[in-house]
């Protein structure tokens, strides 16, 4: 039987005034194909209802284990949210933000999850691994 997902997405990302907003969307595009935006005052604005391109930018640049600390770390029992480096957006790459914040501003991406469980979506977006290479859950 196959898990629907519904969940809701937002991502926030600031627009610099030495910024082009076009390619902040471009950025955030690279990382959330389905996303649909709105502008507001300084910022870009998109809502989403899958993550599922993002899933596969986690399992292509092999970081499952560090979206699923991130994840985790910023769980409450509704969703999860976390920060992306803009920068590394721009090339396509999913750089989770920690520490010192970045000038030209983060990615901020909140998530609530309706159906199934955070903790069963965490599990969907970024499974866990063994050595690195994702584990089935019936073999746990």
């Amino acid at each position: 039987m196959t898990t629907v997902y519904s969940v809701d997405v937002r991502i926030e990302a600031p627009v610099r005034d030495t910024e082009v907003t076009d390619r902040v969307r471009d950025a955030v595009e690279a990382l959330f194909a389905n996303v649909e935006f709105v502008s507001e005052p300084g910022k870009l604005v998109g809502e989403a209802h899958t993550l599922d391109d993002f899933s596969d930018k986690l399992h292509e640049q092999e970081i499952l284990d560090t979206a699923r600390r991130e994840f985790e770390r910023n769980a409450t029992a509704d969703g999860f949210s976390f920060s992306l480096k803009k920068q590394a957006a721009f090339r396509g790459v999913v750089n989770f933000a920690v520490g010192e914040p970045d000038e030209l501003g983060e990615i901020d991406v909140d998530v609530t999850v309706r159906s199934p469980s955070v903790e069963e979506y965490v599990d969907h977006l970024a499974p866990p691994t063994e050595d690195g290479t994702p584990v089935d859950p019936d073999r746990r």
